[in-house]
């Protein structure tokens, strides 16, 4: 009777063993998988801040690029605001040098006036007998033509003399009018370039303000991708943190099922002992004793194999496929899943060619890669030994590194028990 309700205690204890384990092992997974949908979001936050990033570079590049054509620009102006101001100094100059000429030309031309004047009233005065006088005082006729063509030429002489005064008044007047027009346009250009650098200098103003803000939505966006990276890393080293306790937790419970299942056994080869004791006790109650007749002993060692088990209250069988705590491959952390890569830049991208994340040179056959276990720790593979040299995996998933692509591929997604040696 206290046979019985022992073992019924012991059913209740293991059936609240399995019970229990897998809600501890649930919470962990909830665990996981919420902060698994965490990293998720914030990985697509982290995303969109990038894009925010490379949005605003490109704008900040060509607001850039837009001031750089802009300061040239304003270069330019500033130029072709010296080269007017020095044509419109020597036009100045020019000018005051045609306005010199021109009151010259002009005090000249009034002067030749006078003079006109003055043989014009003596020839009028004197036309009666001066001009005559001096023609008919002629010594002979030659003479007298002589005279007459002198009086021609110089009143010629006064003609020319005057027209040509009249005509350098004119063209020095042509001069002053061209270098005033000149000087008209030189002033126009100049108030049109000084228009357009104005309006070059206020877009460079509201452009350098525009980069300005660029440049502090850069800051406030790399604020927050760099705090979006440390919380995603965070997260990272929490789920592997839980990936290793659901690891652990996963060969506790099948430990434990190892546990109870050889405790289910042994209390099933007690229950066997105990009704052949009494089977073999009654047994011998009923048996007659006739007088003169000596019991047969059962000789020793009659009984199998199985039965003498049965005496020693413990039975033999185990469940091979119950991993131990620590056995002689070192410590049993779980079936992991395994891949494989190589050092090119498809397996590695931009670290292609480099060291391992510890620094060391990848070799085929002991490298492997994994996070949640110190680099140089050594885990037993399929028999074969192997070092964590390199990350870029969860635990729980290590991945071997090989000599080529090919062999990478050829590998594929496998899995085993994975050891970690003592």
């Amino acid at each position: 009777m206290r046979d019985k309700k022992r073992l019924g205690l012991m059913l209740v204890a293991l059936s609240l063993t399995f019970s229990a384990v897998p809600s501890y092992a649930a919470t962990t997974q909830e665990r996981i998988s919420d902060i698994q949908a965490q990293k998720k979001t914030m990985e697509s936050t982290l995303e969109d801040t990038r894009n925010k990033i490379a949005g605003l570079k490109s704008k900040k590049d060509q607001s850039e690029s837009y001031m750089s054509d802009l300061s040239g620009q304003l270069t330019d102006l500033q130029k072709s605001l010296e080269e007017l101001k020095t044509q419109s100094e020597s036009k100045e100059k020019e000018l005051e040098q045609v306005q010199t000429e021109l009151e010259s030309a002009k005090d000249q031309e009034a002067k030749q006036y006078e003079d006109m004047k003055l043989r014009i009233q003596y020839m009028y005065e004197n036309s009666n007998s001066g001009y005559l006088e001096m023609l008919f005082s002629s010594d002979n006729f030659g003479d007298f033509i002589s005279r007459a063509q002198n009086m021609a030429e110089i009143s010629k002489y006064d003609r020319k003399m005057l027209d040509d005064y009249q005509a350098a008044k004119e063209e020095v007047q042509e001069k002053e009018n061209k270098v005033l027009d000149e000087q008209k346009k030189i002033a126009a250009l100049q108030e049109q370039s000084s228009r357009k650098q104005e309006q070059v200098q206020e877009l460079y103003k509201a452009t350098y303000q525009q980069v300005r803000t660029y440049n502090e939505d850069l800051d406030q966006s790399h604020s927050e991708e760099g705090d979006l990276l440390s919380r995603i890393n965070s997260q990272e080293d929490t789920l592997t943190q839980l990936m290793v306790q659901a690891k652990n937790e996963e060969v506790e419970r099948q430990q434990r099922e190892a546990a109870a299942a050889q405790a289910a056994l042994e209390t099933q080869a007690a229950r066997e002992t105990q009704k052949k004791q009494a089977v073999s006790s009654q047994a011998k109650k009923n048996t007659p004793v006739n007088a003169g007749s000596s019991v047969v002993q059962r000789p020793s060692g009659s009984d199998n194999g199985a039965n003498n088990n049965a005496s020693t209250g413990k039975s033999q069988k185990v469940n091979p496929t119950a991993p131990s705590q620590s056995d002689g491959q070192g410590t049993y952390l779980g079936n992991f899943k395994l891949t494989s890569y190589c050092n090119c830049e498809i397996c590695t991208g931009k670290w292609a060619g480099g060291a391992t994340a510890s620094g060391t040179t990848p070799t085929a056959g002991r490298t492997i890669a994994m996070a949640g276990l110190p680099f140089g720790t050594k885990l037993s593979i399929n028999g074969h030994v192997y070092t964590v040299e390199d990350r870029g995996t969860q635990y729980g998933h290590v991945d071997i590194f090989t000599g080529s692509h090919a062999d990478a591929l050829a590998f594929g997604v496998r899995h085993a028990d994975v050891y970690r040696l003592n």
